[in-house]
């Protein structure tokens, strides 16, 4: 009932135009009944015999003008073909009004679908394989707007058919009737047990489906690491026995599919047997002539030939059902966006954390434990931290990608909390140690954060960046690009076009989240350099583990198991015992080197 319901919220937009659909099917059904008529009103002319036939008025009026029986079977042929011709217009209209409600409620599904997975929380989008994720949003849709837009009019034709059918053969004979239903609870009662094992069925292999999809795109998504490590024959035979996995399960479901319809064209011949040896009975007494059992035999196609497509519809629901609640599993997950503030306020840079603590809510270890620190406007500041030390987690309760769990956290004297989210992202940027490129120009990867920013801001970006010179010497420039997720470019050519995208939009925070580790020290200095000179009057936070890359900053905060150790100038810390001058002692001669190399002159110790 769960999934019925679920489909009904998608289908209920479309409600009017299914229930014409509903009554289209039913005037081709009931029209279609006229042929088998037609054929039994046209051997009892040529037989001779009393035209009783149920069919309506008007067409036996205009069958009767005809005085000759030649010239009333041409009225009746001629009938049939205008019948079968409205038919066909009338099938057309269905099936395209079909396909306009499956591709409206498709383009729903993956609208809401994608709406609601990009406002879905920071630490969900960690946890969900994506691959699955990719499998709801495309096979599961499709699947069960199909069903609604289809399958379910079939379902309800399959019924009103049957009507129609026992209806017309009534008018033939009672009792032919009743026997051609007999067939009707049999199969009714297997196509129940039938969708009770599809039901089951179509779970497991849409896990062991989802499975290889996911391999999958992993395989894609990391094919230089699976390379690097020569690690393809692992996931060749990870990907191999996920396949055999889905294979058997899909066996056997075909193999119980087999019996099932085998046991329908069983039962169909049986029913057409069982028909035939009765109208011979009823023939012999009188109570039938040929004209009624050719009629009734044509007939019996309505009763039985719905009831056999039954179990295709049965089992095509038994997906539905299963696809439409994965769809409703991820819907159903609470967006970032419920909890949100409501004011937006002008932000300059001043931040302030005051005893901040945070853990993960399936994890018992705190990776935050009473962190207090300031930052005033337009001041650099440098987060510095062995691995796992808790950086980017102040980075991501700065961003609201998580939110504290006590304490404060205040923006310009405003609790974090209470600011809008888009607003605060959109005033503090963020460059991650992994930067995310579009396959798209390198010129639009860098202008994504302004649509409307000028080119000489976004060649003074790249210059800044210092990736300008390394731009201009691709055959195409700008406009190179730069393949999905920027495979095309180096790891730190990656990272200067994300720092260059984030100087485009001079937001009054920016955020460098281990951004430069992938630059050699050279190029850090001189991006480092280039930044402190730019007019903006910007908060900078460089979240690093170098202490060559914080020895520029205004202030340094020293970071080590989730507690504040040490803070100050770099001045201060490298000459006070701790973390800090214990970094800076094994890096602090390499800074000295580099300088040299560019200066080209002596360094004071």
């Amino acid at each position: 009932m769960k999934g019925i319901k679920n489909l009904y919220k998608w289908a209920k937009k479309y409600l009017w135009m299914i229930l014409f659909l509903l009554g289209l099917n039913y005037v081709l059904q009931y029209t279609y009944s006229f042929l088998p008529l037609l054929v039994q009103y046209a051997f009892k002319v040529i037989g001779g015999e009393e035209r009783n036939v149920n069919l309506p008025s008007f067409l036996i009026n205009i069958f009767e003008k005809g005085k000759e029986p030649l010239m009333v079977v041409l009225i009746v042929g001629i009938s049939m073909v205008s019948i079968q011709a409205g038919r066909s217009v009338m099938r057309f209209i269905a099936n395209y009004g079909q396909n306009v409600i499956t591709e409206n409620i498709s383009r729903d599904m993956k609208v809401k679908m994608y709406s609601h997975i990009t406002d879905l929380s920071y630490s969900y989008h960690n946890n969900v394989d994506t691959g699955d994720l990719i499998q709801r949003c495309t096979s599961d849709v499709e699947t069960s707007s199909k069903f609604v837009s289809t399958q379910f009019p079939e379902l309800v034709n399959i019924f009103v058919t049957i009507g129609i059918g026992a209806y017309q053969v009534y008018h033939i004979n009672v009792t032919l009737m009743w026997v051609s239903m007999i067939i009707i609870p049999i199969t009714g009662i297997a196509s129940v047990i039938y969708f009770a094992y599809v039901n089951k069925a179509f779970k497991k292999i849409e896990k062991q489906e989802s499975k290889m999809t996911s391999i999958i795109q992993q395989n894609v998504n990391n094919s230089r690491v699976v390379r690097v490590f020569a690690t393809e024959k692992y996931e060749f035979d990870k990907m191999d026995e996920a396949s055999r996995e889905y294979t058997k399960a899909t066996e056997k479901f075909n193999s119980k599919m087999a019996l099932f319809w085998g046991f329908m064209d069983g039962s169909v011949t049986l029913q057409y047997g069982l028909t035939i040896l009765v109208s011979i009975m009823l023939a012999k007494k009188g109570l039938v002539d040929m004209a009624d059992i050719t009629a009734c035999l044509l007939l019996l196609g309505m009763l039985i030939w719905p009831i056999r497509g039954l179990g295709r519809i049965i089992a095509q629901f038994g997906k539905t059902i299963v696809g439409v609640n994965r769809l409703e599993e991820v819907l159903e997950e609470k967006i970032e966006f419920e909890d949100n503030g409501t004011l937006t306020p002008k932000i300059t840079g001043k931040i302030e954390f005051k005893d901040v603590h945070f853990e993960f809510k399936d994890d018992n270890t705190k990776l935050l434990k009473g962190v207090t620190f300031d930052i005033n406007p337009g001041e650099t500041v440098a987060i510095v931290g062995k691995t796992g030390s808790g950086k980017s987690t102040i980075c991501n309760i700065l961003t609201r990608m998580l939110d504290y769990d006590t304490g404060s956290v205040l923006i310009d004297g405003i609790e974090l909390k209470d600011i809008e989210k888009k607003h605060l992202r959109r005033n503090i940027k963020m460059v991650p140690q992994d930067p995310f490129l579009f396959s798209k120009t390198i010129y639009e990867n860098i202008s994504i954060t302004d649509k409307l920013a000028s080119k000489e801001k976004v060649y003074h970006a790249a210059d800044i960046a210092n990736i300008a010179d390394e731009i201009d010497r691709f055959e195409l420039g700008y406009d190179t690009i730069v393949g999905e997720k920027g495979t095309t470019l180096s790891g730190g050519q990656k990272q200067r076009v994300a720092i260059a995208r984030i100087l485009v939009d001079e937001s009054p925070v920016i955020i460098f989240d281990d951004s430069l580790s992938a630059l050699d020290n050279k190029t850090d200095l001189m991006i480092r350099k280039a930044l402190k000179n730019r007019e903006n009057f910007q908060t900078m936070i460089i979240v690093t583990h170098r202490t060559t890359t914080a020895k520029e900053a205004d202030k340094i905060i020293v970071v080590e198991n989730g507690i504040i150790k040490e803070v100050g100038t770099h001045e201060q810390l490298a000459n006070k015992e701790g973390l800090y001058k214990e970094l800076w002692g094994i890096q602090g001669q390499l800074e000295k080197e580099f300088i040299k190399l560019i200066d080209g002159g002596e360094v004071n110790e």
